[in-house]
C-alpha cells in the first residue's frame, strides 16, 4: 500500500498452484486497475487466485465500510460464514440470505449505496476516475521531485506516491506543516526503516489545481523549516 506496486501474479499462481494452498489478493486499490483499459495489465494473472478483496470507500468514494470480496469458490465462502438458528427465518428458504456471506448479523445495506455508485459512474465513468486519479498522482509526484530535497521513493504506476526530504526529522517537520496549514492532508509512515509521507490520490473531487497547491504548500513548508 505504500507503493501502489504489482506483484507478479502469473509467477505467483504458478507457485501455489504446485501446493494445496487457498491465494487470496488484498486488492484495495489495485484491483481496480481492471477497470481501466490502460492500466489492466498490472492485473494480468489476478484471476488465477481463489478469492479477491478491494474497498469500495476508496475509488468508489463511498462509506469507509464498504468492502467488496469475490471468491472462485462460492461454497466454500458461504460455508465458513453461514451462522445456524432455527430462529432465524430465511434459513434455507431464500435464494440469498446476506448473513449467509459475512461474520455481522446486524449491519446497513452497505451493497446499496456501492451499486449506486457504479450505476452512476458506469463502466467509462469508473475507468475515467481511476484513470484521472492515477495521473494526478504523477502530477504530484513530477512536482515534488523538483523540490530541494525531495526523494521518490516508488515507480508511481497508480495513485500512490511514497517521498521523503532529506532525514527523518526534516520529512516529518513538512509533514505536519503542510497536514497544518489546511491545505492537504496526507500520511506519514516508515519505508526500509525511514520516515516517509504517502499520497495517495482517490477523490472523484481532486483536481490538477489541488495537486498544484500541495506541491506549493510543501514548498511553502520548506522555506519555514
Amino acid at each position: 500500500m505504500n507503493t501502489g506496486s504489482f506483484d507478479p501474479f502469473p509467477e505467483i499462481v504458478e507457485i501455489v498452484r504446485e501446493t494445496d494452498a487457498w491465494l487470496h489478493v488484498d486488492g484495495a486499490f489495485g484491483l481496480w486497475a481492471a477497470a481501466s483499459p490502460a492500466r489492466r495489465h498490472l492485473v494480468a494473472g489476478v484471476v488465477g487466485a481463489d478469492s479477491w478483496a478491494t474497498d469500495g470507500h476508496k475509488w468508489l468514494n463511498v462509506p469507509y465500510d464498504c468492502g467488496l470480496v469475490f471468491t472462485a469458490n462460492p461454497a466454500a465462502h458461504r460455508a465458513s460464514m453461514t451462522m445456524q438458528a432455527s430462529y432465524f427465518e430465511g434459513q434455507g428458504r431464500w435464494v440469498r440470505d446476506a448473513s449467509d456471506w459475512t461474520p455481522e448479523s446486524s449491519r446497513r445495506a452497505r451493497a446499496f449505496t456501492v451499486y449506486a455508485a457504479l450505476r452512476s459512474l458506469g463502466r467509462e465513468g469508473v475507468a475515467d476516475l481511476v484513470d484521472r486519479c492515477c495521473e494526478l498522482a504523477v502530477r504530484f509526484a513530477n512536482g515534488a521531485s523538483e523540490l530541494p530535497g525531495c526523494e521518490l521513493l516508488n515507480d508511481v504506476v497508480s495513485n500512490q506516491v511514497l517521498f521523503r526530504f532529506g532525514d527523518d526529522e526534516t520529512t516529518n517537520a513538512l509533514l505536519t506543516s503542510v497536514q497544518e496549514s489546511g491545505e492537504a492532508w496526507m500520511g506519514g509512515t516508515i519505508w526500509d526503516g525511514r520516515a516517509a509521507i504517502r499520497v495517495s490520490v482517490s477523490s472523484w473531487r481532486t483536481t490538477e489545481a489541488d495537486i498544484d497547491r500541495t506541491v506549493a504548500a510543501f514548498e511553502a513548508a520548506l522555506v519555514a523549516v
